[in-house]
């Protein structure tokens, strides 16, 4: 994990204050409104190239796993999203939807990095991938018209243009730039040397984007401060409860440790630009929902590291039951 990485929180934390300030100076917010689509796209190309859709048939040799990962996702975590929403945020309808559009979109890179720290299948995390983008493109749409249709206007025809612009374009550029390169430099030159480079830009940009961001709506957020604050209890709520949902399928299913590292942080992580990308564009007149999905950013790194050390420290005391010759083959 790099400097740009490892301070993810740091910098989005300097983006928010620093877009807050830029916004009190007259004639940037109008400029700023503009920025944060082009920032926001270059990000979710960033991310997107590395994605091997190629590898969408190999997830299924591990159909315990893998299945077990979509059934969390794309079933159990939007039910949760929408009893979070009317427990904590009934009465903040934006709030809710932000954090609808948070908590059904599954991470389709972040994750791999902490399965890496805590000694995890790679391999296996990897080709979970793919199937967590493909599916949240088909199903984001439909999560937002069956769950959140009754709590703001919900423009179709707005969302359905959002996720073509903002996250096929994008995909498609990136595929295109994945094939030629691996075509003329070799699989390894692009898993090497071009992949690590995109990394810390993604984050420089979604920097950029949440900064332009505050810049463009500073006057919104100072009148409604404590707000964004409401939405990290259910987004605490999420992460703790989805990941007693990992120890106890991984117990039930019979996971190696490492299987069971793949599978928590499948599950947990969230797939925060693509959301607020959506958002930006999909709900031009409610700032409040992509100004919410800035709180997955700042909570997701963090939590994810503690959730790492508590992996590390299962592995350590051997306190997971299953596979117990292997869990100290690596690392």
């Amino acid at each position: 994990m790099d400097f740009v990485e490892k301070y993810q929180t740091v910098l989005v934390l300097v983006a928010i204050v620093g877009g807050l300030a830029l916004g009190q100076v007259p004639g940037v917010a109008p400029v700023a409104d503009r920025l944060i689509l082009p920032f926001l796209m270059v990000m979710l190309f960033a991310a997107f190239t590395g994605v091997p859709l190629s590898r969408l048939r190999e997830a299924f040799e591990n159909r315990r796993v893998v299945g077990s990962s979509l059934l969390v996702n794309f079933v159990w975590s939007p039910l949760l999203a929408v009893g979070l929403g009317a427990l904590f945020l009934r009465t903040h309808p934006a709030l809710w939807v932000g954090l609808i559009m948070l908590l059904v979109t599954p991470c389709t890179d972040w994750y791999l990095v902490f399965t890496d720290i805590a000694d995890g299948d790679i391999p296996l995390a990897t080709s979970v991938l793919p199937y967590n983008l493909v599916l949240q493109l088909i199903l984001l749409p439909l999560y937002l018209y069956v769950f959140a249709g009754e709590l703001v206007a919900l423009p179709m025809a707005l969302l359905v243009e959002s996720v073509v612009l903002v996250l096929i374009v994008p995909l498609l550029v990136g595929g295109v730039v994945r094939r030629v390169l691996t075509r003329r430099k070799g699989q390894q030159w692009f898993t090497q040397q071009f992949l690590p480079r995109l990394s810390p830009l993604q984050i420089v940009f979604l920097g950029l984007a949440i900064g332009a961001m505050f810049a463009s709506q500073g006057a919104v957020v100072l009148e409604n401060p404590g707000l964004l604050a409401l939405l990290a209890v259910p987004v605490l709520v999420f992460y703790a409860t989805n990941l007693g949902i990992g120890f106890g399928v991984g117990r039930l299913l019979s996971f190696s440790y490492e299987e069971m590292v793949c599978f928590n942080n499948t599950i947990l992580s969230r797939n925060s630009p693509t959301a607020l990308a959506i958002a930006v564009v999909a709900f031009p007149d409610e700032p409040l929902i992509p100004l919410a999905l800035v709180i997955g950013p700042l909570l997701e790194l963090p939590l994810l590291g503690v959730v790492a050390q508590v992996h590390r420290a299962i592995r350590d005391r051997e306190w997971w039951p299953f596979d117990p010759a292997t869990l100290f083959t690596r690392g």
